[in-house]
Parts: C-alpha cells; structure tokens; sequence
C-alpha cells in the first residue's frame, strides 16, 4: 500500500517541485523503506524517456559535452535530466565528486536538471539503481535523459542494460585505448564523437574509427546513419562525429545525429525492444539482489554461524566445501520447476519480510 507520504512526493515532483525529485532521488539511491512504495507508483505512472548513455574513458571529455547536449535538446522545448554517475566514496558511499557544476560557466537551463549518482560498486562503474531513476525523474516531466558513465574502459558495456541511443566519446592520443575498445564497447556504439577535434591526431582519429566500423562483412558497404535496405528493413550504421566541446564546436551535427538514431528507433521498432530488454534486467537484477539479501540474512543467523565455526574448526570442511554445503541446504540442486517458480513468486512480493 502506498502512504500519504509518497502520494505527497509524487504530486509535489509532478507538480514540478525540483526539492522533491531530489528527495525521491536520495530514497532510491539509500534504498530507504519508503523507495520500494515509491517505485511501484513510478513504473506504474512513468513511461520510459529516452535514455541517451554517453560513455568513453576518461579524459575524453564526456563532462564537457553533456551540457552542450543537455542544452540542445533542452532549447528545443524537451526537459533533459542530466544523471551524472561518480565514483563512490569508500566510507559514505555517496559519490565522490557531489553535485558538480557542468555548465561550462553558464546560465543552468531551466529545463535542465543535473544530479551525481554513486556508482556504489555497479557492474561497470553504473549504480544498479540509475534505471529506476530513469523513471523517476520522467515522473517529473523529464523526457530525455542523459546518463554520463564514471569512464571505465570496457566494463562500461553494463550502459547497454538502460539506455536506447549509446555514445561513445574519443579524444586524440588515446592510442592503444582506440584498440582495446573495438572488441567491447565499440559494438555497442550508436553514435562516436571524438572530442578535441582541435588536438594533434584528432584526423586520424576519426579515420581510424570509421575504418573499424566497416570491418565487419556486413557494414562495409554501409554509410553512416540510416540504411533503408529495403521498405521493411533498416540498419544503422554508427557514424563518427568531431566535436571541440569548450568551443562548442560540433555539437548541432552530433546531436542531430542522436535524433536520427532515435527516429530509427521509432522505425524498426527497437525502442520498445530495448525497453522491454531493460525491464526484463531490471527484473532479473533485482530478484537476485532479493535472494542475495535474504541468503545473507539467513547465513547470520546464530545457530547457522555456530554449525559453519563447528564444522570449520573441526577440519572436517574446507571454506569451499561448507559454502557448497550451505548452498545446496537453502537451494537444492535438485529443486523441482514448481519449487523454482514459487521462489520466483515469492521473490516479487515487495512486503515479504527476510
């Protein structure tokens, strides 16, 4: 059941209340008891925005471009929420850098709104609960959001889990990083941007990249954006866009390049495809974090702590071994599919207590 209290938060952020986004924000992120009723009531009111990931290593420039792509579509009439994730502090867990001023020493838009997000220890540098933020902050009239990952190299591949349109941010210099990149986050990619395009090498930075796109069979013969194959079929075809972010150089052309990639989207079908793919991982994510919980709860129970000293001290069982024998007695290897789909129901129902 949701309370008055979060009845009173949703209409103050649907009433445009930044404080309160804000505040239903820091629920979500410290998992307080109220986030749970929260986000039942956002994904039954919220539709998904369009969620652009903007990734790259560090040093590429990523927090330089946000703004300038924030106001863009912002001065088209879209609200754009800006979800910076930073790396956690050891001992709050909060994000490090806190709320940082990325408007390049300009007015903030009115229809822009920034938050640093705690990556907390998510896969990828990206905090588990960014895709319940999504929703959140579309509850209080966001269209678009931009999510900027912390630059973690190929482990940024976890953004393919929540956003629609990925871009991928170069800069000159980077050198072996170009090559690394090709086998992961590359093949995710919808749009590339090399940054610095004012900076030795940024030419052949972007040939080098473009060259790569087209190694496979399939794109060699592709040019960049959309390919209307046939009347029902359609490929996109990452293109490579040279931007001089602290000029605001470049910015138009990469951005009309992100609305053609949505109108793609729109085309083929895919957003509601990624849509339910995100979902679906959400879902996944959090009936193993429920289980996760619950196993942790359980193994601190006394009498279970006192059997596993027991059977440790008698050297009866390596760590190993007294793990796969807790294991098998909380989850049978044998369990039957009925035993399996009522875990899976009970795993759902958001007032179980552990």
């Amino acid at each position: 059941m949701v309370t008055t209290e979060v009845h009173r938060l949703i209409a103050d952020m649907q009433s445009g209340k930044i404080r309160a986004l804000s505040r239903a924000i820091s629920w979500v992120e410290s998992q307080t008891p109220q986030s749970g009723e929260l986000l039942e009531k956002v994904y039954a009111l919220a539709k998904a925005p369009w969620v652009i990931g903007i990734t790259g290593v560090g040093g590429a420039g990523k927090s330089s471009l946000v703004p300038h792509i924030a106001k863009y579509f912002a001065n088209q009439g879209h609200r754009v929420a800006v979800l910076a994730v930073d790396p956690s502090s050891p001992i709050s867990g909060g994000a490090l850098l806190g709320d940082r001023i990325r408007d390049n020493g300009g007015q903030q838009h009115s229809n822009i709104f920034f938050r640093s997000v705690a990556s907390r220890g998510g896969q990828g540098g990206l905090a588990t609960c960014v895709s319940d933020l999504t929703r959140v902050v579309s509850t209080a009239g966001f269209d678009i959001v931009l999510i900027e990952t912390v630059g973690a190299g190929q482990s940024e591949l976890a953004i393919l889990n929540v956003a629609h349109t990925i871009v991928l941010i170069h800069a000159p210099g980077l050198g072996d990083d170009i090559q690394a990149q090709k086998a992961g986050v590359m093949e995710i990619a919808d749009v590339l941007i090399v940054n610095k395009a004012d900076k030795p090498g940024a030419e052949d930075a972007v040939l080098m990249l473009q060259q790569a796109l087209l190694l496979s069979e399939k794109n060699a013969h592709m040019h960049e954006g959309l390919n209307q194959i046939t009347n029902l079929q359609a490929h996109w075809h990452p293109p490579v866009v040279s931007t001089i972010a602290i000029e605001g150089k470049g910015i138009v052309q990469a951005c009309q390049q992100l609305q053609a990639h949505f109108a793609f989207m729109q085309l083929d079908g895919g957003y509601e495809k990624r849509n339910h793919v995100h979902v679906m991982k959400r879902m996944h994510d959090y009936i193993k974090q429920l289980v996760l919980d619950r196993l942790a709860h359980q193994i601190q129970a006394p009498s279970v702590k006192i059997r596993m000293e027991k059977e440790l001290i008698s050297d009866r069982h390596d760590p190993l071994g007294t793990a796969r024998e807790l294991a098998d007695a909380f989850f049978p290897s044998q369990a039957t599919h009925s035993e399996f789909s009522q875990l899976l129901r009970q795993s759902s129902q958001k007032e179980i207590a552990p």
